[in-house]
């Protein structure tokens, strides 16, 4: 095997073809991210595993001889796991390996952050896929930044300069990202402008769905090509789009000239699409048709749900519409089941929550409360609860406005206020059916508090939320709804209060510390831990989009009642006195519980402040 290439040579100085297997393999043993072993034994399967990368590419047969693959495709095709034990060396990482020995900078292609404008007007499709490359941005100095495979083919280089007539500043990304966004940024673009003739053509024509119950199949990559169905290739796109990029939801915003696109990742919105004004209309009707709402009605809020796959398995989204002043706002919700439906285990709480909550639940009769805003896991962790007591032998039933996640072992029922059924009537309702475990979406009025409470009292057990900043705050809000402080004081088993919280990329975290200002700004000291205190922040990195953050975890304040609070409450005690004593018996306060996932490495300082205040 060739000796490792120190120091590269420029990259004006090589050729196309010096971008090779060894050159690449090189790199990686001069960073000591291959043994020469490896690298050797790389070099000598080079043909299988080449062959290995078109099969799964869908390339066999004579046609293979056609495609080049990457060294660097090669390289990952064989998964070897990295030293440091963070998975396996991907394209990424052998790309940005191979950038620095080529002299040239790495890019990340983040398709939150592609100019589709730019991209489509520089080079033509045919052009971008032959090549491998994507222009990215133009720099203050005129200069374009094109992402490509290959640092090192300096005719390229030359043939989008004449192409453009600007000089070109070449970053390497991997082969994979790049010919994904060449089918993401073209495809959608011309889904676009052939949907927008469609609609200005004929505005009357919208896309019709049939059977609710059938799943909706979302196009492929490929599929996006085919000009027969715009208006439908254009919503299966962002879906999937949302999908790929771990979104929470989608929002699809008219503007004056134009229309936006943004996702809630981890709780924070990005903007991703600029759409023509003329293809919010029928993108909007797409939607609506597909969630069953009423395509003619845009003065009024809807509200529908759609049922679709996502890597074989089923995900429901619900829909909402919004008339505002440059027309119908639409927001739709995924909810991933794996996301949804969790183990207890998976939810965030440490050992001593856990089982603070499992003993909640394993109770026969009584209620627990999950307080928090919207967006805070509220759901995620009454239906991990539901899921954990429901069996043959248990008769779970919950009443939703809307269902957010339709789940085989819950009877569920929909609050369709229209015909008279809201929370307390479909409560009454379900006491004659002889249920052992009923969850309420939320109690939000007098009927709904007394029921809940009466149904605690004779022997079912109720999980509910509320809409309070803290645990505490949970009792003042059901004496409102005109509960008897003694009657709460009897059917209480618990409150909780939740935040998430987003957590470090453990991709990129590092080790930092807090200056003296900010752990007065905590307003509690950190906790003393068995494994010591763990202060991290995400650096940023390709996994996380280079925004330090991967996931979120939950923090929890947790009143577990015991017989002096149970007195209290009875005796209609104020907020303070009745905090104080849930603290001497050992509750967290948001903020605190927060800090002790700051001292345990799973997230940052700046997440901390942003979602809990000092109480």
């Amino acid at each position: 095997m060739p000796a490792p290439v120190t120091p590269p040579a420029p990259p004006t100085s090589r050729s196309k073809t010096d971008f090779s297997l060894s050159f690449v393999l090189d790199a990686l043993v001069s960073q000591r991210v291959l043994t020469a072993d490896q690298g050797q034994n790389i070099l000598t399967r080079e043909q299988a595993a080449r062959a290995r990368v078109l099969k799964n590419q869908g390339i066999v047969g004579k046609d293979a001889a056609r495609y080049d693959v990457s060294p660097v495709e090669i390289v990952a095709a064989f998964q070897v796991p990295l030293a440091d034990g963070r998975g396996s060396l991907d394209e990424d990482r052998v790309t940005e390996i191979a950038a620095r020995a080529a002299g040239v900078p790495y890019k990340k292609v983040d398709p939150l952050k592609l100019d589709m404008g730019l991209a489509t007007r520089t080079v033509s499709r045919p052009f971008a896929q032959k090549h491998v490359l994507l222009p990215l941005e133009k720099g203050q100095d005129g200069r374009l930044v094109v992402a490509v495979a290959n640092p090192f083919d300096k005719e390229l280089f030359e043939s989008i300069h004449v192409l453009t007539g600007m000089a070109i500043d070449p970053v390497l990304a991997s082969k994979t990202d790049i010919l994904r966004a060449i089918a993401d940024i073209y495809g959608f673009k011309r889904t676009l402008a052939k949907a927008a003739d469609d609609f200005n053509a004929n505005p009357g024509n919208s896309p019709q769905v049939g059977n609710f119950e059938q799943l909706v199949s979302l196009s492929s990559r490929q599929e996006l090509d085919a000009a027969d169905q715009p208006v439908v290739q254009a919503v299966d796109y962002l879906l999937r789009y949302a999908f790929d990029n771990r979104a929470s939801d989608i929002h699809i915003e008219p503007k004056r000239n134009n229309s936006l696109v943004r996702l809630r990742i981890d709780g924070v919105l990005h903007s991703v699409y600029t759409l023509p004004a003329g293809v919010h209309p029928p993108i909007v009707s797409r939607v609506k048709t597909l969630s069953r709402m009423d395509i003619s009605e845009k003065r009024k809020p809807q509200d529908g749900r759609i049922k679709t796959e996502k890597d074989g398995r089923e995900v429901e989204l619900r829909v909402s519409s919004l008339p505002t002043a440059f027309g119908e706002k639409i927001v739709i919700r995924v909810f991933d089941p794996e996301t949804l439906v969790q183990d207890i285990a998976q939810l965030g709480f440490d050992p001593q929550e856990k089982t603070v909550f499992e003993t909640w639940i394993d109770q026969p009769h009584g209620i627990i409360l999950v307080t928090g805003p919207t967006g805070s896991g509220k759901t995620t962790t009454l239906y991990s609860a539901l899921k954990a007591v429901a069996g043959p032998d248990v008769n779970v039933t919950t009443i939703e406005d809307p269902i957010e996640m339709v789940w085989d072992g819950f009877n569920q029922v929909q609050v369709q206020p229209k015909l008279g059924l809201d929370f307390a009537n479909a409560l009454r309702s379900i006491l004659r059916q002889d249920p052992d475990v009923i969850m309420v979406g939320e109690i939000r009025d007098e009927e709904t508090a007394e029921n809940a409470v009466q149904a605690a009292l004779t022997g079912h057990l109720v999980l509910s939320t509320l809409h309070t900043n803290d645990a505490i705050g949970a009792v003042a809000r059901l004496k409102d709804l005109g509960v008897p402080p003694f009657l709460l004081a009897q059917s209480l088993i618990g409150m909780m209060a939740q935040r998430l919280l987003r957590r470090v990329c453990p991709h990129c975290a590092q080790p930092t510390t807090l200056s003296q200002d900010e752990l007065a700004m905590l307003g509690t000291p950190l906790p003393l831990l068995p494994g010591g205190v763990k202060i991290v922040k995400g650096a940023g990195c390709v996994r996380c989009r280079g925004t330090g953050y991967w996931g979120r975890t939950g923090a929890f304040e947790i009143v577990n009642l015991n017989n002096e609070l149970r007195e209290f409450i009875s005796r209609g005690a104020n907020h303070s006195q009745m905090l104080d004593v849930a603290r001497r018996a050992g509750t967290r306060t948001l903020r605190e519980a927060a800090v002790r996932k700051l001292a345990m490495g799973l997230t940052s300082f700046d997440e901390v402040v942003r979602m809990t205040s000092v109480a």
